[in-house]
């Protein structure tokens, strides 16, 4: 089985094993300098898990790749968990991240089958970290926000159009899965020199 992995405009096209669907935001900046460190940020889900690639350049933070790992919601759960974890794997393969950040997740009283859905998915994440021996990072929805707009409280568009702002991007970054994986990966770049565990 192909993992369904729906990439980004920031980098040419990979492996055939993978598909590809070019999201629907632009870069502002791009890089040719020496990449200091790179960080991969993540925002779980069952359905669709987006990740960001940030690295760190003498010129700021610079989006290297941000994009989607999807699973089909007719699949077994077994299957659907594995394909998160497959396209996780695949993604710290490739760009061999320093460490991986990811949003802390609590639950919701009235939302728990939605808490299940998202463990079962983190636990994926999680795993291929783990036997990558990538370090985890997790931040909690009121630090990221806080950190990119002053707020703990921010709602979606104020930390859509941070993200954009940060990395000067053309234009905010879709689908919002994307743009939640830029900002909890922005929220690791500046809080990198911190022990990392």
């Amino acid at each position: 089985m192909n993992t369904h992995r729906e990439r980004g405009t920031a980098r040419s096209p990979a492996a055939p094993s993978v598909d590809h669907v070019a999201m629907s935001f632009a870069l502002g900046n791009t890089f040719s300098g020496p990449v200091q460190d790179r960080y991969l940020g993540v925002d779980p889900g069952l359905n669709r898990t987006g990740y960001a690639i940030i690295v760190r350049t003498e010129e700021g933070p610079v989006l290297e790749e941000g994009g989607v790992i999807s699973s089909k919601g007719d699949w077994p759960l077994a299957e659907r968990v594995a394909e998160i974890g497959r396209g996780l794997a695949e993604v710290i393969d490739e760009f061999a991240p320093e460490a991986m950040a990811i949003e802390q997740v609590f639950s919701h009283g009235s939302y728990p089958k939605t808490a299940v859905l998202m463990a079962h998915a983190r636990g994926a994440i999680l795993f291929a970290a783990a036997e990558r021996r990538v370090p985890v990072v997790h931040y909690t929805p009121a630090q990221i926000k806080r950190l990119l707009t002053g707020s703990g409280r921010a709602d979606k568009e104020q930390m859509q159009l941070a993200v954009q702002r940060e990395l000067a991007l053309l234009e905010v970054p879709e689908p919002h899965d994307v743009a939640d994986a830029c900002a909890v990966a922005l929220c690791h770049y500046y809080s990198a020199r911190l022990p990392v565990g």
